[in-house]
């Protein structure tokens, strides 16, 4: 609730007064309906692999569960749920605090190449992105689309300037121009200018496009950890 309170009084000036960040209804709508119809697609192409992680994930971890739901930052801030196939031991949110000072990324991200959390399986499905893969589920919610800005934690919302709420105006998505640009190799800065870059300029043939690449980049397993 403070979150979104926040984001209500912030200076939204520079993508608010922009003609390409206003509401687009067509391409907004067209957006929607391929996002649901793919997401619905892929849950049932993609139920064998989901039924294969899930053994490997309680194969290497039995104590945990198989996904894993953390609360994140969406639209206009407001909250919700987005789902993972758990890749880190159950008592990972416990021990951040200790691996904080071996962030890896400046700003309001944490990233770490051999982060001590992460299970075997883990580091075999965060490499080829399949833990990702039952955000598929936030997309049909429509909480999410598959391509966007990464929905944001509220602990990194909190330390953002106004400047970077601004990321916040969209629906956040999967993929991104973050994820086929660097991903993980990338700033939070150089992330924050291209989810800019992608809110103001977005359309829905830049969107296939993304997601063209993404299948790329996830093949490559290109700057994913």
């Amino acid at each position: 609730m403070e979150i979104e309170e926040n984001l209500n009084v912030a200076a939204f000036t520079v993508l608010e007064n922009s003609v390409v960040a206003r509401s687009k209804p067509f391409y907004l709508g067209l957006k929607r309906m391929t996002d649901f119809f793919l997401a619905l697609i892929g849950l049932i192409i993609l139920s064998p692999v989901f039924l294969i992680v899930a053994f490997l994930i309680k194969w290497d971890d039995p104590k945990g569960t198989v996904f894993f739901g953390q609360e994140r930052v969406g639209k206009d801030g407001e909250l919700f749920k987005m789902y993972k196939f758990r890749s880190m031991y159950v008592d990972a949110e416990e021990r951040l605090a200790n691996l904080l000072k071996y962030n890896e990324v400046s700003g309001a991200m944490f990233k770490m190449k051999e982060d001590p959390r992460v299970t075997k399986i883990g580091t075999c499905i965060r490499k080829c992105s399949i833990d990702e893969l039952p955000q598929l589920l936030n997309v049909l919610r429509g909480d999410m689309s598959l391509v966007g800005p990464r929905p944001a934690l509220i602990r990194e919302v909190d330390e953002y300037t106004n400047y970077d709420k601004q990321r916040l105006l969209v629906t956040p998505g999967i993929s991104g121009l973050w994820q086929v640009s660097g991903r993980s190799r990338l700033t939070f800065a150089q992330m924050v200018e291209l989810d800019l870059e992608y809110v103001t300029t977005r359309s829905y043939w830049m969107d296939i496009k993304i997601l063209f690449k993404t299948v790329r980049v996830v093949c490559k397993g290109d700057g994913a950890y």
